[in-house]
């Protein structure tokens, strides 16, 4: 963790209808000081989203090149998931591509200039790779909303995204674009 870190944590109830998962987990996030609330928040979506057994935040953070964010480790340590959050560049994912069995990324950014900036670049398994973003001015919601120590309540069901983070009570879909 870097000097002048600041710690949010979070207590988690999560109810993916879609995947089938339902959990309560504890949740403690270092949002560096180059780091953005939007991306952080980006960032704590994308592992609740993705949850599973192995999940964790990538011991670099978003200073780590030989981690992504968020990555799912299997029991013999192998990296089967590998999640990236912002806008990462085309080589970041064709190497998590290489790495990993599965490779997303959740963005709070434009997708469609995301997109664009990957165009004509290799990227290994580019057509696997899925694309997550929300609506304008979802991630702005819940960054107003975010304190040093929340209460969380992630719902999804049928593509549609609930959070409750706070006294917010935000909803988007789940939109899912195509890297190749």
């Amino acid at each position: 963790m870097a000097i002048g870190a600041t710690i949010h944590t979070f207590e988690v109830q999560l109810a993916d209808v879609d995947r089938g998962v339902y959990e309560e987990f504890s949740l403690r996030a270092a949002r560096h000081p180059s780091e953005t609330e939007a991306f952080m928040v980006t960032r704590v979506l994308a592992y609740c989203l993705e949850y599973e057994e192995g999940i964790a935040f990538g011991a670099g953070g978003i200073s780590s090149t030989e981690e992504p964010a968020v990555l799912v480790r299997d029991l013999t340590g192998s990296v089967t998931a590998w999640i990236e959050i912002g806008a990462p560049e085309a080589q970041r994912l064709h190497f998590g591509s290489k790495l990993a069995d599965r490779v997303a990324v959740y963005t709070h950014r434009d997708p469609a200039k995301l997109l664009a900036s990957w165009e004509g670049k290799t990227i290994h398994r580019a057509e696997d790779i899925v694309l997550r973003s929300f609506d304008q001015g979802f991630i702005d919601g819940a960054v107003a909303a975010l304190a040093r120590r929340n209460a969380v309540s992630v719902s999804v069901t049928e593509g549609q995204l609930y959070l409750e983070l706070g006294d917010a009570v935000l909803n988007t879909p789940i939109h899912e674009h195509r890297a190749g």
